[in-house]
């Protein structure tokens, strides 16, 4: 077929690839390219185009967008662009007329890049320490990735409905789709894939989960890592997907057959399926950089096609790029153009997969200003917040970044925070350390100190002990420093501080007394977790012991390593039944699940606070720097601006001290106290069915938690 075989028309300025019953409108933008190619291909291994088309710059451009129309062009198409103009690093500019790239808008790509492969870069690596003077324009078309053009239309969603579980009631799941299930113990027909999550939505019901978090679904390189595992010699892996390659399309790597866009379909048939079981799916998504990497790195898509416009570079020699991102470069989130693609985005995964939300990674890089000032309420964040048709979808935002922003508790109204300040206070306590009680006393209470201003929610507060970066909970109480040898970094990666505490032998053991502490404190974590006002956050594999032995930062390791091991849940189905039972605990008192901050307020005139603090003895907690204890009680009697209700009294005594304390425990005339948690009983009295009476007092043994509810005497 050549260029004559094919009916052209001027398009118009819709961004993307957009199918119509007659063909489909091509548009790409480019402010600074002087001349911008389209080409199409048979199929998607090709390397010379059927079709290759130089648009004009009068007919087939408004502003600054590129289009055309191709009649009898439709969905499952290739194609890719090219853009002219000038290559001055210095100036910011990085124009290559012969590099092919990737729009992106595409909503779903072929192939994998091969990073080794110098036709994927825009100049010569053959002397990069005098880039700019020795670039070559090479000849090389070749490319294993291609845009394919994607009809939305023809995916039928039937009758499917969002779950719109409020915030507060939310129960988060954090999982890496492909290490969820790639292990052959998983019992999945499809490992490693979207349909080997559906096959586990009975495990993920009986937990009790309410949401999916989904770490990085846009397409990805996994073979980006250019690391070597010094034990076997063999090339890592990229496995995470924290360098997205596009932000409309979803990646084949989670999905079955060639990827030649049929992941679009599976994707949003895992999303109906999941809403059918009333759970949610949120997606953790990365805007604050791309993966095409620094100044060395691979030219694929933003740096051809408008360099200056889409990164964040240095004024005083634009050839570098600002790494707020930790990565090499940082989009500029701050430039309309760059805004419009991200909110873009983010309405196309609500409207077309019907996602429930979004949690994003780095977001402080989204509250900066094209100099990297924090603005947060004048910022994207802002207009994320308010826009019209994400408003109402859960906003969860990573509030810190890598150039050392951390602005928790400063997002707009209408965000939800990672709150980091949680997780480092509560496995300080569990550690033993001093001088963190009175903190941790904030955080259970929904950390009011961050998010009480602004008309923010305790919600607001999403409380994590463990996350995909860090320590899994039992490697948490099993090593007291990270083991990341085999991420081929000299065990420079990774976070140094993990306030961590192996109870007296690094690593695995036979020990069984400390296997029995090890468990009694990850039962103490847990319980702290789900009676803490805010939004619960899990990390897969934590509800039965998941180890990475040691390593905090398995983003490379797509190995037995990181795939979760699911014979542990029956190994330790005692922890996998008290996470359970305490996620039902949670879900059946509304205390504990409050709209509203506590105020120590007496509301109801029944003499009774709507939280009260306690020691050993009632109401004198000990706030002393060398206290191990604390001492809570929730009231059942809640209100609200519009409604007063009534759920038991719960009180909560933790003692991280080494040995047994007697705790008094406030008494009342109509009401008596009886026992639900004891994290010093072995499985099933931890967490009992039938609860027991609790007299005036109650001994708290070393290193437990403890929780009792009234009820009517």
């Amino acid at each position: 077929m050549d260029n004559s075989s094919i009916k052209i028309s001027r398009g118009h300025p819709k961004l993307g690839a957009t199918v119509d019953p007659s063909g489909t409108n091509f548009a790409v933008f480019s402010r600074y390219g002087k001349r911008v190619f389209i080409e199409l291909y048979e199929n998607f291994y090709d390397d010379i185009p059927f079709f290759s088309f130089e648009l004009d710059r009068i007919y087939n451009k408004t502003g600054d967008i590129w289009h055309i129309y191709l009649f009898g062009i439709g969905n499952n198409s290739y194609y890719l662009w090219r853009v002219d103009g000038d290559y001055e690093p210095l100036s910011g500019h990085r124009f290559n007329k012969n590099k092919v790239l990737l729009d992106p808008y595409a909503k779903a790509i072929s192939g994998v890049y091969d990073f080794d492969d110098p036709s994927m870069y825009g100049y010569d690596i053959s002397d990069d320490s005098n880039m700019d003077l020795s670039f070559s324009r090479t000849n090389s078309v070749r490319s294993a990735c291609k845009n394919i053009v994607i009809d939305d239309t023809k995916f039928d969603w039937g009758q499917d409905v969002r779950p719109q579980i409020p915030v507060e009631d939310s129960i988060i799941y954090e999982l890496h789709v492909r290490l969820f299930t790639m292990n052959t113990n998983s019992s999945v027909a499809d490992r490693g894939t979207f349909d080997g999550i559906v096959e586990k939505i009975p495990h993920l019901l009986e937990l009790g989960v309410t949401t999916l978090e989904l770490m990085p679904i846009f397409e990805f390189n996994p073979g980006a890592n250019v690391n070597i595992n010094p034990l076997n010699g063999e090339r890592l892996k990229d496995i995470w997907g924290y360098n997205p390659i596009g932000f409309f399309a979803v990646t084949g790597n989670y999905s079955h057959g060639l990827r030649l866009g049929e992941q679009v379909d599976q994707f949003k048939n895992f999303i109906k399926t999941i809403h059918k079981y009333g759970i949610e799916v949120i997606l953790d998504v990365v805007y604050n950089h791309t993966g095409e990497g620094n100044e060395f790195g691979p030219t694929l898509s933003f740096r051809g096609l408008d360099n200056s416009i889409y990164y964040m570079l240095n004024n005083s020699n634009k050839r570098y790029y600002l790494n707020y991102s930790g990565t090499g470069n940082t989009l500029n989130c701050a430039n309309p153009v760059v805004k419009e693609l991200i909110i873009d985005s983010l309405r196309y995964w609500v409207t077309e997969c019907h996602v429930d939300g979004f949690r994003f990674d780095l977001a402080s890089i989204l509250g900066r200003d094209s100099r990297g000032n924090w603005i947060g309420d004048l910022s994207l964040l802002k207009d994320i917040a308010e826009d019209p048709i994400l408003y109402g979808t859960k906003l969860i935002a990573e509030g810190w970044d890598a150039a050392g922003g951390y602005y928790v508790g400063q997002f707009p109204y209408g965000w939800s925070e990672w709150n980091g300040k949680y997780r480092d206070t509560l496995r300080r306590f569990i550690r033993g350390d001093k001088g963190v009680v009175s903190d941790l006393a904030t955080r259970i209470c929904g950390s009011p100190d961050l998010f009480a201003d602004n008309n923010r929610m305790p919600y607001s507060s999403v409380n994590f002990i463990t996350a995909h970066d860090g320590f899994t909970l039992w490697d948490l109480v099993s090593y007291n420093r990270k083991h990341n040898n085999l991420n081929g970094e000299g065990n420079l990666d990774g976070m140094d501080e993990n306030y961590s505490f192996n109870n007296g032998v690094e690593g695995e053991t036979d020990d069984l007394h400390i296997s029995k502490i090890r468990k009694r404190q990850i039962k103490n974590a847990l319980t702290i977790l789900m009676i803490s006002q805010g939004v619960p956050m899990i990390l897969m594999g934590d509800e039965f012991c998941r180890t990475q032995l040691g390593n905090n930062n398995a983003y490379c390791q797509d190995n037995m390593l990181s795939w979760v091991d699911w014979t542990r849940k029956e190994k330790y189905s005692d922890i996998f039944r008290f996470l359970k039972k305490v996620v039902e605990f949670r879900k059946k008192h509304k205390s504990l699940r409050r709209r509203h901050f506590f105020t120590g307020t007496d509301f109801l005139g029944n003499g009774i606070a709507d939280v009260t603090w306690h020691g050993i003895k009632p109401y004198a907690p000990d706030w002393s720097y060398s206290s191990h204890t604390l001492a809570l009680m929730i009231s059942g009697d809640y209100y609200t601006s519009n409604e007063t209700a009534r759920d038991n009294d719960i009180y909560i005594a933790l003692n991280q001290y080494d040995k047994p304390l007697e705790f008094e425990i406030p008494q009342f005339k109509e009401r008596r106290w009886l026992r639900v948690i004891d994290t010093s009983f072995e499985s099933p009295n931890d967490f009992l069915e039938e609860l027991l009476p609790v007299n005036k007092s109650y001994y708290v043994k070393e290193k437990s938690t403890v929780v009792l509810i009234s009820v009517k005497r």
